[in-house]
Order: C-alpha cells, then sequence, then structure tokens
C-alpha cells in the first residue's frame, strides 16, 4: 500500500526554524524516510517547508517561486502538495496564499487555531509524546478499580465554572499544572475518565488514552481537527459532552456509561495510543507513520486546473 508512495521535498531557501518538536521530528523524519525521493517525476505528493516565523508576504513569494520555477504546481495549483504549520495559515487576498490554503494540505499543531483548518482536507499534529514517558501501573490497568471518576487537569488561569462545581467532589480530582511527571501519571492511571473542556486545552487527549483514562470532551459543536480522524473511531473510544449541562450533568452522563462500553472504549484507546507516540526512527503504526498514512489517502484528491 504504502511501498511506492513517494514525496519529493523542495529545498528550503534558508536554514527551517519550528514552533513545536512534533513539527522538527516530522521534517527530520520525512527527510529520512523512505518515501522521501529526489526524482519528482515518480512523486505523489510534494512538500513545501518553511519556517514557523515566516512572514505571509514570505511564503507568498515561496509560492509564486514555485508556480513560476517549476512545472509541479501548476498541473493541480497545488492540490498534489503539503506543507507544515503549527499556527495554520488564515484566508487572504493574495492569490498565491489562497491557492496554497485552499488546495494544499495543511498539517497544523493539535488543536488547530480556529478558523485556519479546513476539515477533510487538512491533518492534525498530535503533540509531542515518545515512548520514554511513564506509562500506567499494571496493576491498576489490570483490576480495573480506581480511586476516582475523573480526572480534570486544567491550565492556571482558566478554571472553568465546571471546574469550580466539582472541587470537593470525591468522585473527581481537579488539579491545575504544573504537575510533576509523576503525580500526572498516577492521576491518569487511578481514573476511569480524563475531562477535557475543547474550548481551554485538549492538547492531552493522547497521553489519556495511553494511561487508560476514557476521555470525556466537553465541547459545543463538532470537533472537526481531532488527531487520525481518517483512522481512529473517535465516538467508540472518547466520550463526548454538550456544554452548559454542569456537574450534574456530568455525573449522570459518566456514571451511565455500561461497564461493557466502558471496557472496550478503555481497550481500544490503548491501542489507539500508539498513534500519537514519536520515535526518532519511526516505527509501524507511530505518529510519523500514521501521518504518512493520511497523507497517503490524500494522494487522489481532486486536482484542479486552471482555465487559460
Amino acid at each position: 500500500m504504502l511501498i511506492n508512495f513517494k514525496i519529493f521535498i523542495y529545498e528550503p531557501n534558508s536554514p527551517l526554524t519550528f514552533k513545536s518538536p512534533a513539527e522538527l521530528l516530522f521534517y527530520t523524519s520525512l527527510r529520512n524516510s523512505p518515501f522521501a525521493t529526489r526524482n519528482a517525476q515518480e512523486a505523489h505528493l510534494f512538500f513545501v517547508p518553511f519556517s514557523a516565523d515566516l512572514s505571509t508576504r514570505s511564503i507568498a513569494r515561496l509560492v509564486r517561486g514555485l508556480r513560476t520555477d517549476l512545472p509541479y504546481w501548476n498541473r493541480t495549483l497545488g492540490a498534489d502538495h503539503f506543507y507544515v504549520s503549527c499556527a495554520g495559515i488564515g484566508y487572504e487576498s493574495d492569490r498565491n496564499l489562497v491557492e496554497l490554503k485552499k488546495n494544499s494540505v495543511q498539517i497544523s499543531c493539535f488543536p488547530a487555531t480556529p478558523g485556519k483548518f479546513i476539515p477533510h482536507k487538512d491533518i492534525s499534529l498530535p503533540p509531542l509524546a515518545t515512548p520514554h514517558a511513564p506509562h500506567a501501573p499494571t496493576n491498576e490497568t489490570a483490576s480495573g478499580s480506581f480511586r476516582f471518576l475523573c480526572y480534570f487537569r486544567h491550565t492556571v488561569g482558566t478554571e472553568s465554572t465546571l471546574a469550580r462545581e466539582l472541587i470537593g467532589d470525591p468522585d473527581f480530582v481537579i488539579e491545575s499544572e504544573p504537575s510533576d511527571e509523576m503525580t500526572n501519571a498516577e492521576r491518569l492511571s487511578s481514573s476511569k475518565f480524563c475531562l477535557f473542556d475543547y474550548e481551554i486545552n485538549i492538547s492531552g487527549i493522547g497521553e489519556a488514552l495511553r494511561f487508560g483514562c476514557v476521555p470525556a470532551v466537553i465541547t459545543d459543536r463538532p470537533i472537526n481537527d481531532l488527531p487520525f480522524i481518517d483512522v481512529l473511531r473517535w465516538q467508540e473510544i472518547a466520550v463526548f459532552l454538550r456544554r452548559g449541562g454542569g456537574a450534574r450533568e456530568l455525573k449522570r452522563v459518566l456514571d451511565g456509561t455500561s461497564q461493557h462500553r466502558y471496557v472496550r472504549m478503555k481497550e481500544l484507546g490503548v491501542v489507539s495510543s500508539q498513534h500519537f507516540m514519536w520515535n526518532e526512527s519511526p516505527e509501524p503504526l507511530d505518529c510519523f507513520n500514521t501521518l504518512i498514512y493520511q497523507l497517503w489517502l490524500r494522494r487522489h484528491t481532486i486536482r484542479y486546473v486552471r482555465r487559460e
């Protein structure tokens, strides 16, 4: 399936800088992978690298150079090209940026910046998680006994009304960051559910899956930028709750989750967590290779042709 998949990487005009470690690891992994080719004629996709701090004017100039100096962009108006931008690119009036934004595949950091992610075309880049991070104690995972119904770690300064309602409830553990790594690991492994507010911070959802802590996500709209949305059935590994229900509604939904469904969600979540792992040397099913698979799925995307 992926054996013959090839990606041509344009040479950057200057040394690259990245906003997140995951961006750097993706770029270095791609350059050193068997998917990279120096023969543009055999490429299925083309990667346009640029620095995170590059201005929109400079990005437009870069795309203009691809259009005028090389034949590949104009064949599809950039639909077989992709780029990495942690913050994402917004909608601009410049023709080059319009083609880049609307046609090319954007890989942006999760969660995506509002208004800068196009579902079904763009891809989310999960935060860095390495195989050396602590794992859930085997006795907790095997026994199925938990100290807490739910764990909610919120960022300092963003405490929500719901968090204030839950403080003091013995079924919940509510903490603010920073928390040391081992304490955080203990909280994750001793809680049935991990609560995330999509509007505040959801970046730890992959970590929760790895520890067998089923994500409970509060949102008032469909989430279209979940990592690996082409691969994972998120409805089978996470609980999604509407905003505004309060602590009573949250407890009703979590307590109402049957044991059979919960065990199934937890098991699938732990298996799914392998896709969130980054390795210096990519391994099958890890984050890098799952991202490549998502790009492979987009190799036959709509190919635009400019009308003369």
